[in-house]
């Protein structure tokens, strides 16, 4: 048996039939979807097409809305672009959410999981923070899944 591994994935720019392939492929068991509102204008992907998909291909659902970005965060990065204010703004947040981190962090020790959102890139996307703190609380190295590759987490590389 592999040992669990925790990665981060964004949907933007793929079909659901080739974001679950994808998630096979890398053993993927439980999907942790961090966006506050499931919802998605992309087929397949709002909470309830994702969850019955991901179901198909044997992969566990959880929606955690506490660990997603909170509306006026969003709506502040929307309208400047600021990531360093988007950053303090999401690490302020997430600051308040400790036992949801650690009851994520637990959930990573048991099997693979990988914390899901919309954007592709994972250096603008606040999955990134959420998965470094479980890590910080123990869950298992982050590591980036992209259409084709699997990155390893660098901190300092994204510090704002």
């Amino acid at each position: 048996m592999l040992a669990p591994a925790l990665y981060t994935f964004g949907y933007e720019g793929l079909t659901i039939e080739a974001f679950i392939e994808r998630l096979k492929q890398a053993r993927v068991q439980l999907i942790v979807d961090v966006r506050e509102l499931p919802l998605s204008r992309k087929k397949g992907f709002s909470k309830t097409a994702f969850r019955e998909a991901l179901a198909v291909a044997c992969i566990t659902y959880e929606h955690r809305p506490a660990l997603g970005c909170p509306r006026p965060v969003r709506n502040r990065y929307k309208a400047d672009g600021d990531w360093q204010t988007y950053t303090r703004d999401f690490h302020a947040h997430l600051a308040t959410q400790k036992a949801e981190i650690a009851d994520l962090s637990l959930a990573t020790l048991a099997q693979t999981a990988c914390l899901v959102c919309f954007e592709a890139d994972f250096g603008f996307c606040h999955r990134t923070y959420v998965a470094r703190a479980a890590h910080l609380v123990g869950a298992p190295a982050v590591q980036h899944l992209t259409a084709r590759t699997v990155i390893a987490d660098v901190p300092a590389r994204l510090a704002a």
